[in-house]
């Protein structure tokens, strides 16, 4: 029998000391579009089964929220992962291992385009075009998991995070857009559960109702009788003035009687005593003001959050998010859970 003209380590070893097939110039060497996509949505955990991420419902109770760092050496091991299905031989295994740096450099491109594919506000050519000119390196990834009512209610829940702490009271338009960290995700896993990632380490972030959302600001007490919370010129919820109680009509006990209700808001206004910074009720602005209810925004910082939204008030949504993860009880679950 003739001698093999090699072997098999010999030839694992040629291709270990030359791995690369075709150069990095070349246009063959490039990932296809579709391929270079849905990497970018792996890294940023779409498609990966939620039991991967909570394993136990413990660690996300309802009404909760839990922030996170984004694991970069697990992410890249996930794509390995779906690589992985054409590695056959030692031949395509020398191939990844030759181009696994161009590849996760280039991941770490385009995943800052995902949630502009998730929009469909454009296409991927010209989303990958447009962003290829930002050749910053990646950042750190950070985020939250939320199951909340508040979702659910909210289903177009405005979020936002920032590298510093912005003062209450500040409208978006007026914060300094290098304060904005960029916003990778934010997608409803379930009706109660949100997921958000940002580009960055946030020192504040905020959840707010979407702005469209505009309603009355009626409030029943505890007897059945509606009133409307007095509010200054900015929409916040004036605590040390009286309720205005709200009229219905005679022959429905559901309809707001709205004239009736304008007048007692004069009223209000013209009294011995009215509330300060009170709206001026010289038409229809002044009016809405003191009968809407503006969006309602919880803040979350390093400190601890606060409920507000554009002015002092009060959070009054049905349910409130707290944060359960220093309880001694949860503390002692996690560590049954993990440990052999």
């Amino acid at each position: 029998m003739r001698p093999a003209w090699t072997t098999g380590a010999t030839a694992l070893r040629a291709r270990m000391a030359n791995p690369v097939q075709v150069a990095a110039p070349v246009p063959e060497a490039e990932m296809p579009p579709y391929m270079e996509s849905f990497l970018a949505h792996l890294r940023l955990l779409i498609g990966v089964p939620f039991n991967y991420l909570v394993p136990d419902s413990r660690l996300l109770p309802d009404e909760s929220i839990r922030f996170f760092y984004l694991d970069r050496s697990w992410t890249d091991r996930l794509v390995d992962g779906a690589i992985s299905v054409g590695k056959i031989g030692t031949r395509e295994q020398a191939h990844h291992q030759a181009h696994a740096p161009v590849v996760n450099q280039q991941v770490d491109l385009s995943e800052r385009i995902v949630r502009t594919l998730q929009r469909r506000l454009t296409d991927f050519p010209t989303a990958k075009g447009i962003n290829d000119g930002n050749k910053k390196p990646a950042d750190l990834i950070t985020g939250f998991l939320m199951r909340s009512a508040a979702v659910s209610g909210w289903p177009h829940m405005d979020v936002r995070a920032f590298n510093t702490i912005i003062q209450p009271g500040l409208d978006v338009n007026q914060i300094p857009t290098d304060q904005v960290l960029p916003l990778l995700r934010l997608e409803r896993l379930s009706p109660s559960v949100l997921v958000a990632l940002f580009q960055g380490v946030p020192e504040l972030v905020w959840c707010e109702e979407p702005h469209h959302g505009v309603q009355f600001a009626i409030s029943e007490t505890p007897s059945g009788k509606l009133f409307i919370p007095p509010r200054d010129s900015t929409g916040a919820e004036v605590l040390t003035a009286q309720p205005i109680p709200v009229p219905l009509r005679n022959n429905t006990r559901r309809v707001v009687a709205v004239a009736e209700l304008q007048r007692r808001v004069v009223k209000q206004e013209g009294s011995p005593a009215p509330p300060k910074g009170w709206p001026a009720q010289t038409g229809a602005a002044g009016f809405a003001i003191s009968v809407l209810n503006p969006p309602w925004r919880q803040r979350f910082q390093g400190a601890g959050g606060s409920l507000l939204h554009s002015g002092d008030g009060r959070f009054n949504f049905a349910t409130a998010i707290a944060a359960s993860v220093e309880r001694p009880q949860l503390q002692l679950e996690i560590k049954k859970l993990v440990t052999p």
